[in-house]
Order: structure tokens, then C-alpha cells, then sequence
């Protein structure tokens, strides 16, 4: 593995490196392109393409309107081409499974934590660091900014697998009314629509979805709505304002995990106690959001925002009478501000920001019948509050070269209160977070579309209410946070050269990590989970996106265009007392997405799609063994100025594979915990924009 692992890095090496040094007579082309969407008054994609050229480390852009030529039902399906995530989705949309550079990987998959989610740079994470990446509906995207581990240092994250900022977008960046269906297999069906205007000063957007899903397994159907609408005012020439308003209902059941033998036997089946408990994920959300942009002057900005969410949990889990049963109801608030003032002198471009988070979590956590009866067994009140503050300069010091140094303060609370009904017993473990993260980074410009780069940051991460309500330990003790340091080198860019295009992203990365909380499930309450520190942990790795066109005749109306993401994974302990220098489970060891498509100037594509993942580990003792997997598909559509129809074809070998589970400190033969990844699957689809 070593071996293939050295060619790997050489070859990622080599390819930008002889494209940077080939002919630079096309380069004006690329610069056209930008000026195209500039016109078009799509002004987010030149605000985000100049951040992630200022960064110095792994941060790559995901466009909305390329999500639309495929099957996106999910977080998953919308990450496909994003280097350094390994993110799965084996019940239904709405329980997607995210990692990024080794975050998350335990038992908790209704825990979610180590990533930062933001809409318009406003978070949809709680202040705790818990997500739910259910909040976010990838088709009503405009574009995803996703900066890997320490370079969300200027969204303020402090989070181990970094940020993702999702932009909205709006009828004055000329987002078109559009309908939108598709369905096919597993009784898929979706319809959304899209309707804004443009008034003077005013404009206003107002997207509707709803979803239905069967599902491939039993118990696995799936029904959601949503709205997501926001409305601008142009207050002066200086000074605009956006509101925002989200609303989703989604209601979902959960089929469970299998054995390994129930696996092999049958794939679609539930897990027994899923059917008979009616396991559930049923969560309505509401959120309300501004964001006001003053721009004081041509070289500097003052923006600030505010979020205020609220979700309603219904969730049966655990089913197992006369013993044990466990039914979470509770709802969340989430308050988020955020203020952000940025200033250009000479060489220098200074951003101070931050950010402030509350969450409260009311309810408890009850014993149910199915249909019937429930009864509160723990009554729940917890709260977090977070404060970052921030500040980068990036600094072109001489020609092609730019320094980006700052550092991250964050401060933070967190209290659990869970009161046992029956004997009034109050837990109320609690604790204060304070950290300060410095970060020094360096950019070299190779040429006006590639750049060379490297950084080195400190990470930080406190836990999350959840990690302190499971602590092993009980009684009121509280874990401490985890906190390491990394290190960064990589390369990104495009080229023309004749009439062919390509283009990368690829990033190394070596961080080393003391004290990493990690979640072992609990045997005696399946579902639930235990939270501990442990020693130290390495978390490195090669991540990289390669694509490119290459045209078949002098005029360029027939292209080839290949585009392969590979994830390269070294998660392990070091010199546990325990697990010595065992890997860590849940990520494979390598991952690779691509596909290879023909696509003519009129709009029609055609090509095959492919999966290689590696094996994995469900247990920290690395004694179960999760086997690797290569899935092949088959992408297909045409597209007009007005109207587009794609078909996408999934694992079309029907192959038997495992897409995500529960972590077990040592998993038994038996241990249920398998999730089942998709079947054969054909979807087709249609846009039409007016």
C-alpha cells in the first residue's frame, strides 16, 4: 500500500506541474468565462472564487446548476466531487452521514458534529457544534463553499472537519423561475418549483419542494416538504438587507441496522425491533434570517446577520419491552449573530469577524408503546452558548506571493441538566471551553489561474451536548476538549492549452490530535452511545479532484471530460494504552468517485460513472472488518437554455454493499449494526426555466 501510495502522491505531483509549465496562450479564455458570469449578475461566484484563491489550504467550490443535471436527493449525492468528505446515505435523504479529514467517526449518527454548516454565512449548526444536515436542501443552492478543517478559519468554525457555507440564490443574481420533477426507482418522486421578481430595490425568491420515498428497504418511506424564500431590499447605495425564511417537515422511518448474517440473507430487509417500535426521524424546522451588508467605502465592508431556529424532534429509537425502550422529544432553539468587517490597505486585506451561538434543548427522553402510550422517564433542559472571534490578513508581500496569517479566539459553555422523573435525581454535568488557535499560511501564484500553497494551524474542538450527556463516566464529570495541530501543502488550478481544459484541487495533510472524543455504543442500551477522551490520534491524508475537457475535433463540439475524486485516509491512535496504533473505524481507507462523460455542443452527455471504496473498521479493536466495494453507473441527459432531461443509472451491477454503521468498541459477529447501501436504481429527471 505504501508503495501505491508514493506513486499516487508523484502522479498528483506531475500532472499540475506539466500543465503549469505547458503553453500559457489560453489563459485569457478563462478570465472571459469570469467576466460572463460577472455580466450575468451572478456576483456570489466571483466574491467566492477570490476566498478560496486567498486561502491557503483545501477549499473547494461545488456549483448549484451542476447539481441539477444528476440524481441529488441528499448531502451525499451533492458532495460526490468534493476531495477530503467521505459522506454516505443508506436510509434516506435526510440521514446523511458526514465526515470530513476524520471528524465524526464514533457511533453517534444522530450526533453529527466536527463540521460547521452555514447558510449565507449564517449557522445552521448549533452552537454546540451539533449539525443536522437535514436543515440543508442541496437543490436550493446556488453554490456550496466547503473549506477543510483549519481553512473555515474565516467563517470562525471550530470544528475538526471545518465548514460549509451554503449560498442562497436570489432573483437579483438572476436565479430563473423554473419546475423541476424527477423519480424512478424505490418509488422516488420530487417536484419543487421556483418563482422570484426583480422591482426597483426589491427583489424576491420563493422556492416550494416536496418528496416522497418508498425506499429499497422495508420501513424506509419518506415524506417531506419545504420553503425556502428570501427578500432583499437595496436601502441605499451603500447598504443592503436580505431576509430569509425556511420552513421543512419531514417525516421519515428509520429501517435500522442489520447483522452481518441478516445482511448476506437480505439486504432490504428492517431490523425486527425498527418495525415493531416504528423507529421514526421526524423533524419540522423553522428558521428566520437577515443579513446586512454596509460597503463603507471601495476598500472596506461591514456585514452582520442573525438566525433564529427552532426544531421539533420526534424520534423512537430503542424498542426492546419488556427491558428497554427510548422515544427523544425535544425541541431545539438556535440563535445565531455574526459580524464581519473587512478592509483592503495597499497589500493588505484585513478580515475581523464574530460569531455568536445559543442552543437550548428542552423535552426528554421517554418510554413508549408504538401508537400508544408514553411515559417521560428523563426530562431534559440543556444549553450551550459559543463567541469566535477571528481575524486573518492576507498579505501580498512581493509579486505572485501572499502571506495569510491569524488566529481564532473561542469561548464557550456547555450544561447538561437531565432530571430522572421517577427519583428526581438531577445530572447536570457543566463546563467552560476557551481556546486561542493561531494559523500561518503561504500562497505562491504559478500563474493567473494556479497557485501552490501551505499552512500550518492549530485545531480545537469542544463537545457537544450529546458527548457530555453520554459521558462513560456518569455522575457530573465533563470531557475535556480535543485540541492539535496540522499541517498543510497542496496545489489547485486550471489551464487551456490547444483546445483542451484541466483543472485540480489536491491537498496533504499530516495532524496529530490529543484528547479527540470519540463515542463507543453502549451493549446494554443499544442506539445510545458512551463519550470519552483518548490519548492521542493522527488524522492525515491525500485529497484530490482532477478533472478535465479535451476536445475530439478542431472545433471543439465533441469533448471528452473525465473528473476523479480521490481521498486517501491515515486515521489511527498512537500508542494507545488500549487500542495501541489501531486504525480509526467508520472511514475507508481510500475512496474514488468519478465518471467519464462525452458531451456535445448541443447539450447532449452521455458516460459511465464509477465507486471505489476501500475496507473498513466498525470497531475501535479493529476486529470486524467492513468490505470494500466498487459500484459502476451510467449518466445521460441534454440541455437547452430553457429545459434539460438527465437519467442517471446506479450500481448497475446490483453489488451488495455496506454504506455506513454503528461503531462498537469491540463488535461482535452478531452486533447489528449495518447499514444496507443502494440497489440497482435508474432515476430520470427534467428542468424547465422560464
Amino acid at each position: 500500500m505504501k508503495r501505491n501510495t508514493r506513486a499516487i502522491v508523484a502522479a498528483l505531483a506531475v500532472v499540475p506541474c506539466a500543465v503549469i509549465h505547458a503553453q500559457d496562450t489560453q489563459t485569457h479564455t478563462l478570465r472571459a468565462v469570469e467576466v460572463m458570469a460577472e455580466r450575468e449578475g451572478d456576483q456570489s461566484r466571483k466574491e467566492v472564487e477570490i476566498e478560496r484563491s486567498v486561502t491557503p489550504g483545501g477549499v473547494t467550490v461545488v456549483e448549484g446548476e451542476a447539481l441539477r443535471q444528476r440524481n441529488v436527493t441528499s448531502l451525499s449525492d451533492a458532495l460526490r466531487y468534493t476531495p477530503g468528505v467521505w459522506s454516505a446515505s443508506g436510509s434516506t435523504g435526510d440521514s446523511t452521514f458526514l465526515s470530513i479529514r476524520g471528524s465524526n467517526l464514533d457511533a453517534t449518527n444522530y450526533d453529527g458534529n466536527g463540521v460547521k454548516l452555514l447558510v449565507d454565512g449564517l449557522p445552521v449548526t448549533a452552537a454546540d457544534g451539533n449539525n443536522h444536515n437535514r436543515d440543508v436542501d442541496p437543490l436550493s443552492m446556488r453554490r456550496a463553499v466547503v473549506a477543510r478543517g483549519a481553512n473555515a478559519l474565516t467563517y470562525g468554525a471550530s470544528t475538526l472537519g471545518g465548514a460549509i457555507n451554503f449560498i442562497s440564490p436570489t432573483a437579483r443574481d438572476g436565479a430563473p423561475w423554473e419546475v423541476m420533477v424527477n423519480g424512478g426507482s424505490h418509488g422516488q418522486r420530487q417536484g419543487r418549483f421556483t418563482i422570484g421578481t426583480v422591482a426597483g430595490n426589491f427583489d424576491m425568491l420563493v422556492t416550494g419542494e416536496a418528496k416522497r420515498y418508498d425506499g429499497f428497504r422495508e420501513h424506509q418511506n419518506q415524506e417531506r416538504q419545504g420553503l425556502y424564500a428570501n427578500a432583499g431590499f437595496q436601502l441605499s447605495d451603500s447598504v443592503g438587507t436580505r431576509f430569509y425564511v425556511t420552513g421543512i417537515d419531514n417525516q421519515q422511518q428509520l429501517p435500522g441496522a442489520l447483522t452481518r448474517a441478516q445482511f448476506d440473507a437480505n439486504p432490504r430487509a428492517a431490523e425486527a425491533s425498527a418495525v415493531l417500535g416504528n423507529y421514526r426521524l421526524n423533524v419540522q424546522t423553522a428558521r428566520v434570517a437577515n443579513r446586512t451588508v454596509w460597503q463603507i467605502d471601495g476598500e472596506s465592508s461591514l456585514t452582520a446577520g442573525i438566525s433564529v431556529e427552532e426544531q421539533k424532534l420526534y424520534h423512537p429509537i430503542v424498542y426492546a419491552p419488556p427491558f428497554f425502550s427510548l422515544l427523544i422529544d425535544t425541541t431545539q432553539r438556535n440563535t445565531g449573530a455574526t459580524l464581519r468587517y473587512q478592509r483592503k490597505s495597499g497589500d493588505h486585506d484585513m478580515l475581523t469577524g464574530l460569531n455568536y451561538g445559543r442552543t437550548t434543548v428542552s423535552g426528554g427522553n421517554y418510554s413508549y408503546v408504538p401508537g400508544g402510550a408514553q411515559s417521560i422517564d428523563t426530562a431534559v433542559s440543556n444549553k450551550a452558548d459559543n463567541l469566535e472571534l477571528f481575524v486573518v490578513d492576507r498579505w501580498k508581500f512581493a509579486p505572485q506571493w501572499t502571506a495569510v496569517y491569524g488566529a481564532q479566539m473561542v469561548s464557550g459553555s456547555r450544561e447538561v441538566r437531565n432530571t430522572t422523573v421517577a427519583t428526581n435525581a438531577v445530572r447536570n454535568p457543566q463546563a467552560d471551553y476557551d481556546s486561542f488557535n493561531p494559523r500561518v499560511g503561504v500562497i505562491r501564484d504559478l500563474s493567473p489561474t494556479s497557485q501552490l500553497f501551505a499552512n500550518v494551524s492549530r485545531l480545537y474542538e469542544a463537545p457537544t451536548l450529546y458527548e457530555l450527556e453520554d459521558d462513560v463516566r456518569g455522575n457530573n464529570a465533563t470531557l475535556d476538549a480535543m485540541r492539535g495541530v496540522v499541517l498543510e501543502v497542496g496545489t489547485r488550478g486550471s489551464h487551456s492549452f490547444d483546445r483542451h481544459r484541466v483543472h485540480w484541487d489536491t491537498a496533504l495533510y499530516y495532524g496529530r490530535l490529543s484528547g479527540e472524543i470519540l463515542s463507543l455504543d453502549n451493549p446494554l442500551a443499544p442506539g445510545t452511545s458512551l463519550s470519552t477522551n483518548v490519548g492521542r490520534t493522527i488524522h492525515a491524508g491525500l485529497e484530490a479532484l482532477v478533472g478535465a475537457s479535451f476536445a475530439l475535433d478542431n472545433a471543439g463540439a465533441h469533448r471528452i471530460e473525465p473528473l476523479v475524486n480521490f481521498t486517501l485516509n491515515h486515521f489511527k491512535f498512537q500508542g494507545d494504552a488500549t487500542y495501541g496504533d489501531n486504525r480509526l473505524p467508520a472511514a475507508p481507507r481510500y475512496a474514488i468517485k468519478g465518471e467519464v462523460l462525452y458531451r456535445h455542443a448541443s447539450g447532449l452527455f452521455f458516460g459511465p460513472t464509477f465507486d471505489v471504496v476501500g475496507r473498513r473498521f466498525a470497531d475501535f479493536s479493529n476486529t470486524y472488518t467492513v468490505d470494500a466495494y466498487t459500484l459502476w453507473g451510467l449518466r445521460a441527459g441534454y440541455t437547452t437554455r430553457q429545459w434539460e432531461v438527465y437519467g442517471e443509472l446506479r450500481n448497475a451491477g446490483d453489488r451488495k454493499y455496506v454504506s455506513y454503521f454503528s461503531v462498537r468498541d469491540v463488535a461482535g459477529a452478531n452486533a447489528a449494526i449495518l447499514t444496507s447501501g443502494e440497489p440497482r436504481s435508474l432515476y430520470v429527471g427534467a428542468r424547465l426555466k422560464f
